[in-house]
């Protein structure tokens, strides 16, 4: 602890004691209370702490709950936990109606659990909870009390103190705790409804992760009785927990997948989908969902499935593949650690087929283009027809199944479902965000065999009936559609912008000049989609000349300038940040247009975006400036200084496009990451420009005084005076004589570090009651 804030401390607990003086506001009691929770834990200071024995009464007995928020409570808790146990945190479980108490007081629970049984003596712990410190079988008592209670908010309180017991601690302890109230937890299934379900989910999840628990026979019975025992919907987050974890019980595994599948079977039998495919739930134990079973309302139904999507939607990228033995045999000779423990892997086999036919259905099913003949598909459609929420899923867990294989027949199906969702004038924006985003999953999953560079044949079809759609869309009245349109246009352009196919049909469209068009769409951020579009358009040659009589007339301007108009003109800071990014890739790219004059590009473009108001177009501007330094002088990194001649020609080029006036002003630009970036920049340069030798005779530099001058200038807010022509010599000189590391150093701090400091904190509190002398409070 600092010795002026020991100074301080005890004069501010007198304060805090005393009844008639005025309580600080409660934003500084935070502040103050999680200062101390921070000195405490870093162990050096406890002693200084405890030597002032006023700080501790203060939290239990001065800071009485109804003079204070419960957020402030909660933080008096937490420190008290880190000194001893205190009987009054049991009224706050028990009965607190603030969840940030509630919480703090589980908290405070668990760590004085920890303090009792850990540390020298937990090897003598017993494991039988009886055997254990009073203040520890006091806690155990008083959880197997609420355990037992009638009161399901007191069944909460006890399962959440046990999911942070065993999720945070990993004592020998956590076993006793655990054989002395898992059977407790068991029968709380006996109940009927299931008290707490979801807490109780959790606890289970957080001892199947704990490596103490984890081999407890009875751990896995009781999750096995609980995905029996609880809905549905409830069981859901338990089942997708269980198939994450890296090890547990294969027919429990299989249990789980069961849980998670059974919505989607029940889909696919009401719908009567797919004659003669293989059972979704083939091999999954459990019996399939009673069509009377179905949620009887609305909600509930949706629920449920958007529930199952978005656990497998999590699952189907989980591909862990065991690690042979010869791996494991070459890492140990190599001496290397020991290997990696195994990684979850998604459940085996791996129904894709049903799965697609399931997600296909569903969205049939929301748009009403399903006709189904049961009674159930009939209440299905009744129920799902027009849901966002269930086509936002469904959308969401198709696209990731673009990244497995599915026969021919249910891809077609695939594609029709999207286009019709495309087309739809029913599909809400979001809705047809997440459908453009599924078809360009799939799109880009439907490439031809290896060696051939164009798309599947299929894929091909598909991509015109696309584009006719794309074209519609870009003229869309609503811009979060035209914004969508172009996000996909960018991105298939980026990854098929090559393929013979889909240049062809892009050519053929009028997609490209309806995306130049939209470089003058009202709304900024469809300009910025747009901006990033022609980007990629004109990174491949994809931007024609206009088809149309009436632009053809008239000359056209290239896309660079089409794009420097944007940034120079456009009075919305989104298109412009958008631009920048787009130029910085065409440099490093080698963008031919750019390649013709790099020095010209640059310079006009870092003219620009000094000028900017808007700081991330600043910071952009110094990241095209890095770029153009990488080409001139290498890449960044542990790299030696450029060669004398070669760093001679590349600083005459950066005068040449004033890079140096750029930086050195960006250096001390009042938005951080401006300075942060050129301080970066300029560190690079510096590394790269040092000679062999660093030795210089005395007197025979250049004449940097200038330099300097007009620098203090602009560190003094007086930004106006150019720094005129410079010399490569002079700049190089300037930059070895700049404390750039402390400078960096300096930025990389918080602004108001000062006045955030903890002696600024007890100064501000002790000033508002006159403590403290009239000139010794921190003003700000």
């Amino acid at each position: 602890m600092d010795p002026e804030c020991a100074r301080l401390l005890p004069a501010l607990c007198d304060v805090l004691a005393d009844p008639r003086q005025p309580v600080a506001d409660d934003a500084c009691l935070e502040k103050l209370l999680d200062w101390f929770k921070a000195v405490t834990e870093a162990g050096s200071s406890l002693l200084l702490l405890q030597d002032h024995p006023c700080l501790v009464e203060l939290l239990f007995h001065v800071l009485k709950p109804q003079d204070l928020s419960s957020r402030i409570l909660s933080f008096a808790l937490r420190l008290a936990g880190i000194f001893a146990a205190q009987e009054n945190c049991f009224q706050y479980l028990q009965g607190d109606p603030s969840l940030f108490v509630a919480s703090a007081a589980g908290q405070l629970l668990v760590r004085v659990l920890d303090l009792a049984l850990c540390g020298p003596a937990e090897g003598r712990i017993s494991l039988q909870a009886w055997d254990w410190p009073a203040c520890a079988r006091k806690i155990v008592c008083h959880l197997e009390d609420c355990l037992r209670s009638k009161a399901t908010p007191r069944v909460m309180q006890a399962l959440h103190v046990l999911t942070t017991a065993f999720g945070h601690c990993h004592g020998l302890w956590t076993q006793g705790l655990w054989v002395q109230l898992s059977p407790l937890v068991a029968r709380l299934l006996e109940k009927d409804p299931v008290p707490a379900p979801h807490a109780l989910v959790d606890l289970l999840l957080s001892v199947a992760r704990s490596s103490m628990l984890s081999s407890d026979p009875g751990l896995w019975e009781t999750a096995a009785q609980t995905l029996s025992h609880l809905s549905p919907t409830q069981a859901g987050p338990l089942a997708a927990g269980i198939l994450k974890l890296q090890d547990c019980p294969q027919a429990l595994r299989i249990q789980a997948f069961g849980v998670l599948l059974q919505p989607l079977a029940f889909v696919l039998e009401a719908t009567a989908q797919a004659p003669g495919m293989p059972g979704l739930l083939e091999g999954a134990a459990g019996d399939l969902m009673a069509m009377d079973t179905l949620p009887p309302s609305k909600s509930a139904c949706v629920g449920l499935l958007c529930s199952a999507l978005a656990h497998l939607e999590l699952l189907q990228p989980l591909v862990g593949v065991a690690r042979p033995a010869s791996a494991l045999a070459a890492g140990l000779v190599a001496g290397t650690d020991a290997p990696a423990p195994p990684q979850p892997q998604r459940p085996s086999p791996w129904p894709q087929a049903p799965l697609l036919a399931a997600v296909v259905a569903i969205l049939r099913l929301c748009n009403g283009s399903a006709a189904p003949s049961s009674e159930a598909g009939g209440r299905l459609c009744a129920m799902l027809g027009g849901c966002v929420r269930v086509q936002r899923a469904a959308l969401d867990f198709l696209g990731v199944l673009s990244q497995g294989l599915g026969p021919q027949e249910l891809v077609t199906q695939v594609f029709a479902i999207l286009l019709e969702y495309l087309v739809s004038p029913d599909s809400s924006p979001t809705v047809l965000k997440k459908a453009f985003q599924a078809t360009l999953r799939w799109l880009l999953s439907s490439a031809a065999p290896p060696g051939c560079c164009d798309l599947e044949p299929y894929a091909q079809l598909v991509l015109g009936e696309l584009l006719s759609v794309l074209r519609k869309r870009l003229c869309s009245p609503c811009w979060e559609v035209r914004d969508s349109g172009l996000e996909f246009l960018t991105q298939m352009t980026r990854h098929r912008g090559g393929q013979a196919g889909f240049r062809q049909a892009l050519l053929a469209s009028e997609v490209p000049e309806l995306t130049r068009q939209l470089l003058q769409d009202p709304e900024s951020y469809v300009r910025a989609s747009a901006v990033a579009a022609v980007g990629q358009l004109s990174s491949w040659g994809l931007l024609a000349a206009p088809s149309s009589p009436e632009h053809a007339a008239t000359p056209q301007k290239t896309p660079l300038e089409e794009l420097l108009l944007v940034l120079t003109t456009d009075s919305e800071g989104f298109p412009r940040r958008a631009v920048m990014r787009v130029f910085t890739e065409w440099l490093r790219d080698g963008y031919a247009d750019v390649a013709e004059d790099p020095e010209r590009f640059v310079a006009r473009v870092l003219q620009a975006a000094s000028g900017d108001l808007d700081w991330e177009v600043r910071v952009q501007g110094l990241e095209l400036a890095l770029a153009f330094l990488e080409q001139l002088l290498g890449p960044c990194g542990p790299s030696a200084a450029a060669p004398p001649g070669a760093l001679a020609q590349a600083l005459q080029a950066l005068c040449r496009v004033q890079l140096f006036e750029f930086a050195f002003r960006s250096l001390f630009d009042c938005d951080r990451p401006v300075a942060q970036k050129s301080c970066d920049l300029l560190l690079f340069l510096r590394a790269k420009a040092t000679p062999p030798s660093n030795s210089q005779e005395v007197g025979d530099g250049p004449d940097v005084t200038s330099v300097e001058a007009a620098l203090r200038r602009w560190q003094a807010g007086e930004q106006g005076q150019p720094l005129g022509e410079l010399a490569p010599e002079a700049v190089l000189a300037v930059l070895r004589s700049m404390d750039l590391e402390a400078l960096q150093d300096t930025l990389a701090e918080s602004s108001d570090h000062v006045e955030r400091s903890p002696q600024s904190l007890l100064q501000d509190m002790l000033a508002t009651v006159g403590v403290l002398g009239d000139n010794e409070a921190d003003c700000y």
